[in-house]
């Protein structure tokens, strides 16, 4: 008779380890025939040995003891499907020999079927290719234990299934719900709220209806392993979402009319649960209009989830938006639920819509028109209800005459159109957007900051801002960083915004100065304080270490030597 240990859970589960020698040493120690990494193991936990023909485990009372069974032992004899636990570490006990007769059957078809969900789970929660094979040769061994049969196989993965001698079967039942017969092979579908998540098979070798039977028994004892690890998955994916949502600031800032107009056209379409289309220079705030659209619709006590078609590739923005069944392409090691499905009741906002590739664009009209989608490798239609806000930075007519954006559905979406105006549009706004960056970024860069100098504010007001108000952000952030005195000075901003900004009456040389003019003052301040930095920085009004950034900055070190 020949033994082994299974390892059913924990850091090496899929692999075992076989009894051969008269004595197998599990602990800590290196030269242990099975080594344990467990905090609850001892130096020599526990010894099994081959005592004619039979296996008995001792314990040597270490760490936090032995478990067969989930009772603690001293010493145990052994019989097949026993559990030994050792921490978090799982084994079970099989030999080669025919299950016992009599009252022992059911216990031992229990422990074997309890084996079994442990591999399951195992092989679920694992995306190591190499260890889901062990995890399914470790099943399909326990198959054979727990009924009559030959060979056995047990699938998660479509992928998988497919590459199986009787994949023609596997994928049927996988497609149909159903369980399904092939010469002396019987399969059952492992279905979850009505979607098959895997396939359990065997080979007869007797009685078919027995087979049946326990596949019957089996899919009864997995299923409720593989709904919580989907559970799990939707937990995470929520989780995701909700983070995102307490992340992100979205007040709308601005008084200008620009403004007002926008937010009366938001109050109006809100109610309506109407496609909407937002049209808008990049960083002019399309996002935050989304979020208000959402916010004062009825709709705002579901999620609001964005979605960038731009940053990613055709086939991951295709499993981001739909969800995929698992095994439907490489990677895919287990079933997803896409944005638009977590989505339902709420709102999908579609940032950068006319990036997404024309194939994508004839699936999202189904969406638009139908209200209905299928997964990545899926066949089950599912309904939605959704409310869609597209935006994009680009002429979708224009694209639309050159053949990159369907025509169809940029009329789906272009039902109702709002138009953000660019920055240099609403020059009244950039005090308020200003001072409100600066008290955000002070606050993350804890410096205290009382406000904006009237120059400083001159230069951010005469500036055109092409990247809009994600610019004005990014500027206001950098002068914080790089600031030194309690109020944002002109030479804090960056250099594109003070050579546009206006001359000024003369408190110093260095405000006046722009391009040459500026280089000009400084090297004659210095010239005057004798090379005196701080002496210079007082002529000039500015504080000694803005100085000598700009002096690193206009390249005029070589020039003051």
């Amino acid at each position: 008779m020949t033994a082994e240990l299974m390892i059913m859970h924990g850091q090496q589960a899929g692999q075992s380890i076989p009894l051969q020698q008269r004595e197998t040493l599990l602990g800590k120690d290196p030269s242990s025939q099975f080594v344990l990494q467990e905090p609850g193991a001892g130096w020599r936990h526990c010894i099994i040995r081959e005592e004619n023909g039979r296996y008995r485990l001792s314990d040597f009372q270490a760490g936090e003891g032995t478990f067969v069974n989930g009772v603690r032992v001293r010493e145990h004899w052994l019989t097949p499907g026993d559990q030994i636990r050792i921490g978090s570490t799982i084994l079970a006990f099989r030999t080669d020999d025919s299950v016992r007769v009599g009252a022992d059957i059911s216990r031992q078809t229990l422990l074997r079927a309890s084996a079994i969900l442990y591999m399951v789970k195992s092989i679920a929660n694992t995306h190591d290719a190499a260890r889901r094979y062990q995890l399914g040769m470790q099943v399909v061994a326990l198959l054979q234990d727990v009924m009559p049969c030959k060979d056995g196989a047990l699938y998660i993965s479509r992928e998988q299934a497919s590459l199986h001698q009787q994949a023609a079967l596997f994928l049927r039942v996988w497609e149909t719900g159903t369980p399904d017969t092939q010469g002396d092979w019987y399969a059952a579908p492992m279905t979850v709220r009505g979607v098959v998540q895997g396939v359990i098979a065997a080979e007869a070798a007797g009685s078919a209806s027995h087979v049946q039977e326990s596949l019957a028994a089996m899919v009864t004892l997995i299923t409720p392993a593989l709904e919580s690890i989907r559970e799990v998955e939707t937990l995470r994916n929520e989780k995701e979402i909700l983070r995102e949502q307490l992340d992100l600031e979205h007040p709308i800032v601005g008084k200008s009319g620009a403004i007002e107009r926008l937010l009366t056209m938001v109050d109006r379409v809100a109610p309506r649960d109407t496609t909407v289309l937002i049209l808008g220079e990049s960083g002019t705030g399309k996002e935050l209009v989304a979020r208000a659209v959402h916010e004062r619709s009825t709709r705002n006590s579901a999620p609001f989830v964005a979605i960038n078609c731009a940053a990613l590739t055709e086939t991951l923005l295709e499993s981001e938006l739909f969800g995929h069944e698992k095994g439907s392409f490489t990677g895919a090691v287990a079933q997803k639920r896409g944005k638009l499905e977590l989505a339902e009741g709420g709102t999908v906002f579609l940032d950068e819509i006319g990036e997404m590739a024309l194939a994508l664009q004839a699936k999202m009209l189904r969406v638009l028109q139908q209200r209905e989608f299928e997964r990545v490798g899926g066949t089950r239609t599912q309904r939605l209800d959704i409310r869609l806000i597209a935006a994009t930075n680009r002429d979708l007519a224009g694209e639309v005459k050159k053949g990159v954006f369907r025509e169809d559905l940029y009329h789906r979406l272009n039902v109702v159109a709002l138009r953000t105006p660019p920055l240099r549009d609403r020059k009244d706004d950039i005090p308020l957007l200003a001072g409100h960056f600066l008290k955000k970024s002070a606050a993350a860069c804890s410096r205290r900051v009382a406000g904006i100098s009237p120059e400083a504010e001159q230069c951010l007001v005469a500036y055109g801002w092409p990247g809009n108000v994600r610019e004005l952000e990014n500027a206001i952030e950098r002068a914080v960083v790089l600031g030194d005195s309690d109020t944002l000075l002109p030479e804090d901003l960056p250099e594109a915004l003070l050579e546009a900004g206006p001359a000024v009456d003369l408190a110093g040389a260095y405000y006046s100065s722009v391009g040459g003019a500026k280089r000009e003052a400084i090297v004659k301040a210095w010239e005057q304080a004798k090379g005196d930095y701080k002496g210079a920085a007082q002529l000039l009004g500015i504080h000694p270490n803005s100085l000598l950034r700009l002096v690193r900055n206009l390249g005029l070190r070589d020039q003051l030597k």
